[in-house]
């Protein structure tokens, strides 16, 4: 019966933790699909203040950036069925939501799993929360500035020496750069998850180097699997930064156990 109450107890923490998490997304989500972001100038700095207007609302805003920022020049950005653009809109407006909750969701995530931790992970948990932020907003900025707009570039690159007009509806577009932003976001994370198993003794510096080889073939696969094209060439945007992630993780794991070894 203690056991059982135990697991209660458990199952009723992550319902009050993933609650907060929800709470805090949705309050951000509903904000970014109620108010416009009005620029006012500040001396030679542009500053933002929001005013309430659901109609052009920030996720709005957003989505006049990316299709100014990504969609190439020939390729006309369309709705094809009512709502779409609505709907589109409540997709970006959910991401900001989990990027600007994020340390929220890092710090209840951690809260919850801690009981379960030795005192050497608990430290571990704490010392790369920050980091673990700051990778996940370098993997999205990584994949909006550099990876994005060439894949979109290069796929409708056929379209373009086939002398079409290319449409791309709303919908899609918006899915495939969350699902490249999310995905980049979370991928970055790698070198931290290394350095997090390594330092909690669950594997030694060693293990990384040895298993380089299934790693990378590891990396490919996801590659593949993420990219929306059979054509073997857009999957290396992703598995080529994943590598080098993999590698610098490995460096730097090797390096700090030899610094260990020599104080």
């Amino acid at each position: 019966m203690s056991e059982l109450d135990g697991i209660n107890r458990h199952l009723e923490e992550l319902r009050k933790r993933l609650l907060r998490i929800v709470l805090v997304i949705g309050i951000i989500t509903v904000f970014i699909l109620t108010f416009h972001a009005e620029p006012i100038q500040v001396g030679q700095i542009t500053l933002y203040y929001p005013t309430p207007e659901p109609l052009h609302n920030i996720a709005a805003q957003i989505t006049t950036h990316m299709k100014t920022s990504l969609v190439p020049e020939d390729v006309q950005l369309i709705q094809t069925a009512p709502g779409q653009a609505f709907f589109a809109q409540i997709y970006i407006a959910a991401l900001v939501g989990i990027v600007v909750g994020m340390p929220v969701i890092i710090r209840e995530l951690v809260g919850f799993i801690k009981p379960a931790l030795k005192e050497n992970e608990i430290h571990v948990s704490r010392s790369i929360s920050i980091p673990a932020l700051g990778l996940f907003f370098v993997g999205c900025i990584f994949s909006y500035n550099f990876v994005i707009p060439y894949i979109l570039e290069f796929l409708y690159k056929y379209g373009e020496s086939a002398g079409l007009v290319t449409f791309l509806n709303i919908m899609d577009f918006v899915t495939f750069v969350l699902q490249f932003l999310l995905a980049f976001g979370f991928s970055f994370q790698l070198p931290l998850v290394m350095y997090a198993i390594s330092v909690s003794g669950m594997v030694d510096s060693d293990f990384w180097r040895k298993n380089i080889r299934y790693a990378i073939v590891v990396i490919v696969i996801f590659g593949a699997v993420i990219t929306p094209d059979g054509s073997g060439v857009t999957m290396w945007f992703i598995a080529i930064p994943m590598i080098v992630l993999y590698v610098t993780g490995m460096i730097v794991i090797e390096r700090k156990e030899r610094k260990k070894l020599n104080t």
